[in-house]
This record gives structure tokens, C-alpha cells and sequence, in this order.
């Protein structure tokens, strides 16, 4: 049964054994999908899928294989999924944008009320337009049109800008290579961990085995054993890009930030900020005020090499920011490019990556040189919790 599904699952990099697969079937023979396919696909997941992280792999595979179910189609009159799926009209594929652009504006749930209004109202095929459910259009409900989201009905999606259609996959967040939130760069931190000997301390910490062996040692009375604690000796300096093209990844550079600082295990944590590269200033705060200023060569001078350094920007800006050693002077003995304060880090700290929210622009131009020239010096890695993982492991190896 679905034997083509077992292979494609295995072929999709999900590791399903031959046992799980025979444990799916005798699930599926005691009816326990209560006969949908629904209850298929959870009854699926369930069995075959070890981990959260697998489950977008799982529901692409599974849309793959049962792609033709398409949204709500037990639900809609035959004649309309007959105009969506071969329309009279081909309209052309010039969309009136501005109009396109106002559905925006429109919440969820008012386009699933929409939706359902339409559906008692259209009593014909209607294409290319605003309103209808229909093809090539800007109306918030069909297919092969323009919206920036909707409701996708029967055909292709032309933008893949629909937030409901049969296949919806909601659980990209548990991939491996997903952008993260608080809690998972909290757990992700807790890799830089480097404990002390205990011969450096003194013994203040309570030791239940040796309370346990000295008391049963001691005839049954009881005493007490301490023991010197071990303590966790990584110092971490975090230099973060605020401020224009960063915008865009304020919230989870927040996320990053919070999980940070909020981080109680590290020895010591310094934290500035700078706008797209490092000059001779540096700011104590993310608002970039002129009165947070303080000297770059202060860090490198009273931040010891011993400290873990993460830098997270995206790498891209206007070369000359990167170039010109005349870029943000702050007088006539700053002539110095970005690029050289990025090297004097990374000559001071062996132990620094950089983590970029953005991928390598695919543009070209100038965000693309100054990227690659970064990331020509820098271990770089994306804001995804398998990159974040390596890049903190490489913090952790010896240089």
C-alpha cells in the first residue's frame, strides 16, 4: 500500500524504517485515520516522523506525492471549479498593481468572510479582475493571478503569495535551516561553554555523592561535603549592525539579543553596536546616538583576545563605506577603511564569526561586492538554527 510514498519519503531525506512503515499500514487497517485523509496525513506524521524539525520535509513529500488535493474542492460547486480550471477568458499577465497592492490591507479573516460571500453570490465565470473568484486577476480569491495574499482555488499559484491552499505547510519554522526565535538561540547558546578546574575555586558547593559515601563511611552520621564548584568561563563580546537595511531583521536580531542577554551562564558579556561596518566609533546603544559614542580602539585595547566575538550584520552596504577610509571619519587621524577595522578584530580575537540575517544578494551590485568581500575575511554563517550550531562550535574549536 503506497509503497511509491514509503520511497519517496526515504528519497526526501526523512528516515523512516521498514518497521514504522508496517507499524502506518496496521494503523491504517484498524481504521485509525477514521476513514479522511486527514486523518491520513496526521496518522502519517505521527508514525513516520521523529522530529519537529522533519516536518516540513514530511509535508513537502507528502504534497508531492498527493498533489492534485486542492483546497476545499469537496466544498465547492463543480461549475466554478470548472471556469478556474479551464477558463473561457485568458486574460493577459499585465495586473494593475496599485490595485493588487490594496489587498495588503486585507486580514485573514476578512478574506475568508469575502470568500465565502462571493461563493453564494457569483453566478458566472468571471477572469481578470478584482472582485470574482476567478483566473488572472487581482481579486484575493483564484488563481494565476496577482495578490500579494489570498485564497488560492483550483490551477497554479503564479506568486506564491497565497497564505491558504491545499498543501499549506506550517511547520517550515522546525527546520533545520529556518530563522529562530528566542527559545531556540537561548538553547543554541548554551554550547559556549567552557568550565573552569575546580582547583580554581574554593568549595562551596553542596556534593550529595560525597555527603552520601562520607556519612555511610562515618557509621550513618551525617557529614557534609562540599565540593569547588565549576563554573562557566566564556567571555563573549557581541558587535551588532543596527540601523537601515537591518530594519528588516530587527525582530529577530531582537530575538538573538534577548536570548543573549538573558543568557546567565556567560563569564562576562560586552555588547556594541555599528551602522553597516566598524569605524573608529562604536555605539554602547542600538539607537546609534552621537552622546553613545566610545573609541573602537578602547575595545581592542581593554577587551581581552580571550573573548568569543560574534558579529551580526548583513554584510551590505555601499562599497565606498567598506573602502573609503574617508567613510564616517571622525577626524583627520581616522583614515582608516571599514574593511581594515574588521581585520584588526579579527587579528586580535581568534575566536570570531560572524552571522548574517540575509543570504548572499542574488542581485549582483553593490550589496553583493561588499558582502563577498566580507565574507572573503570571515567565517560567515546564516541566522538558521543549523548554521548557528556550527558557528558556535567554531567559536568553541582552538584556532
Amino acid at each position: 500500500m503506497f509503497t511509491s510514498f514509503f520511497y519517496l519519503l526515504r528519497a526526501r531525506g526523512l528516515k523512516v524504517s521498514l518497521n514504522e512503515w508496517m507499524s502506518l499500514v496496521e494503523a491504517l487497517d484498524k481504521g485509525l485515520h477514521a476513514s479522511s485523509f486527514t486523518g491520513f496525513y496526521y496518522l502519517c506524521r505521527s508514525v513516520l516522523v521523529k522530529s519537529e524539525a522533519d516536518f516540513d520535509k514530511f509535508d513537502g513529500a507528502f504534497l508531492e506525492f498527493f498533489k492534485d488535493m486542492e483546497f476545499a474542492t469537496d466544498e465547492l460547486p463543480q461549475e466554478l471549479l470548472d471556469w478556474l480550471e479551464k477558463p473561457k477568458d485568458k486574460p493577459g499577465k499585465e495586473f494593475d498593481m496599485a490595485r493588487a497592492m490594496e489587498n495588503e490591507r486585507i486580514s485573514q479573516a476578512e478574506i475568508q468572510k469575502m470568500f465565502q460571500e462571493r461563493l453564494e453570490e457569483q453566478k458566472e465565470e468571471h477572469n481578470g479582475g478584482s472582485y470574482w473568484v476567478g483566473t488572472g486577476g487581482v481579486s484575493v480569491f483564484g488563481n494565476s493571478g496577482f495578490s500579494p495574499r489570498g485564497i488560492r482555488v483550483g490551477g497554479q499559484g503564479g506568486q506564491r503569495r497565497a497564505f491558504q491552499v491545499a498543501g499549506e505547510r506550517k511547520f517550515r519554522d522546525f527546520r533545520q535551516d529556518n530563522t529562530l526565535d528566542t527559545r531556540q538561540f537561548q538553547v543554541a547558546f548554551r554550547k559556549l561553554r567552557q568550565f573552569s578546574s575546580r582547583s580554581e575555586e574554593t568549595r562551596t558547593e553542596f556534593d550529595i555523592d560525597g555527603t552520601i559515601r562520607e556519612t555511610c563511611d562515618n557509621a550513618g552520621s551525617l557529614k557534609i561535603v562540599y565540593e569547588k564548584p565549576r563554573k562557566n568561563m566564556v567571555k563573549v563580546l557581541l558587535l551588532m549592525d543596527s540601523g537601515g537595511s537591518m530594519e528588516y531583521y530587527s525582530r529577530l536580531c531582537s530575538a538573538l539579543f534577548q536570548a543573549v542577554s538573558k543568557s546567565s551562564h556567560f563569564k562576562d558579556l560586552q555588547v556594541f553596536y555599528f551602522h553597516n561596518c566598524i569605524y573608529s566609533k562604536i555605539y554602547t546603544e542600538a539607537d546609534l546616538r552621537p552622546s553613545n559614542i566610545i573609541s573602537t580602539d578602547w575595545i581592542l585595547n581593554n577587551i581581552s583576545s580571550e573573548y568569543k566575538v560574534i558579529i551580526v550584520g548583513d554584510a551590505q552596504m555601499e562599497p565606498s563605506e567598506l573602502l573609503d577610509p574617508s567613510y564616517y571619519s571622525y577626524g583627520a587621524r581616522d583614515q582608516v577603511t571599514g574593511l581594515e577595522w574588521l581585520q584588526r578584530f579579527k587579528e586580535k580575537y581568534p575566536h570570531i564569526v560572524w552571522l548574517n540575517p540575509s543570504e548572499r544578494p542574488t542581485w549582483g551590485g553593490w550589496w553583493a561586492k561588499t558582502y563577498d568581500i566580507i565574507h572573503k575575511d570571515f567565517d560567515m554563517y546564516r541566522l538558521t538554527l543549523e548554521d548557528l550550531n556550527t558557528a558556535l562550535k567554531k567559536l568553541m574549536v582552538s584556532r
